[in-house]
């Protein structure tokens, strides 16, 4: 049966260019995201398409988020969700309007280098992302999960446990690390839903100068921000606000003793409103 629902769900593990920088729970994130919105927000497994490792390219990541948003400016779709589980970086702010921040990006699985930078036709922008979610009717709710992180700043010892791993990867090389070097992070609130982006939610693991973790968990690995989210939608069968949702998995986190805080960015009307 139809919907008027279209989610894309990523989860990269594996990275083609970087076999060290491997992470181990970003596609069980992907699956379990597929299956929190079959089973608890009304979604079809046909409204929904899970790219993972070598499917989770740049161009096919970006062409399936153009085709969600054509089909709903064609009004096809009301409701859109995104999930993506990787690495996340930073770049120098390419716009140029504001040089003394840095740009937060995402890895996919053809991560790769143009010299000592990263190469923009294989990295994710903030940028990018926005100027597609730009695009969508007002009549449109777009829900974005980024269980990435966009700078080492926040690392912390209890971050490295052999349990645990950090879900940043620096610059590629001392000379792109120093030109991001000091400088602040715009956030991926800015970056990805900037005013012109009236119904928006983005979820995301942590603050800007915090890492997420990609984590053993109850004998497996997962991102925790994740983990707990789905646990908690779970549990209480979309009866919560996101509000609500959102101070349960930050308990989760905290008893767990990550140092993630997860937030929450959305219209305060949006945020009184049930899930879905």
């Amino acid at each position: 049966m139809a919907t008027n629902k279209k989610a894309l769900c990523v989860g990269v593990n594996i990275f083609k260019n970087y076999p060290s920088a491997a992470l181990q729970g970003c596609v069980n994130d992907a699956n379990d995201m597929s299956k929190l919105l079959q089973n608890q927000l009304g979604f079809q497994a046909d409204d929904i398409t899970v790219l993972t490792d070598a499917q989770a390219t740049k161009a096919n990541i970006i062409s399936n988020l153009k085709a969600m948003v054509d089909d709903a400016k064609a009004g096809k779709y009301s409701y859109l969700v995104f999930s993506m589980s990787s690495h996340g970086t930073q770049v120098p702010d390419l716009s140029g309007d504001e040089p003394d921040r840095a740009d937060e990006a995402f890895c996919p699985h053809d991560l790769a280098q143009d010299g000592k930078k990263w190469d923009i036709n294989h990295i994710i922008l903030d940028d990018e992302l926005r100027d597609l979610f730009i695009q969508l009717p007002a009549n449109v709710l777009l829900e974005v999960y980024l269980d990435t992180c966009h700078s080492g700043t926040g690392l912390k010892s209890i971050d490295m446990l052999l349990d645990r791993t950090p879900r940043y990867l620096p610059p590629p090389s001392l000379e792109a690390f120093e030109l991001v070097d000091q400088k602040r992070s715009r956030g991926l609130r800015h970056g990805l839903l900037e005013k012109g982006i009236v119904h928006n939610i983005l979820w995301a693991a942590c603050r800007s100068d915090q890492t997420s973790a990609d984590a053993n968990i109850a004998g497996g690995w997962h991102g925790a921000f994740t983990y707990y989210y789905c646990k908690e939608m779970t549990a209480c069968k979309n009866s919560l606000s996101r509000a609500e949702l959102l101070k349960k998995v930050r308990a989760d986190l905290a008893a767990g003793k990550y140092s993630q805080v997860p937030q929450l960015e959305c219209e305060a009307t949006t945020r009184k409103l049930k899930i879905g």
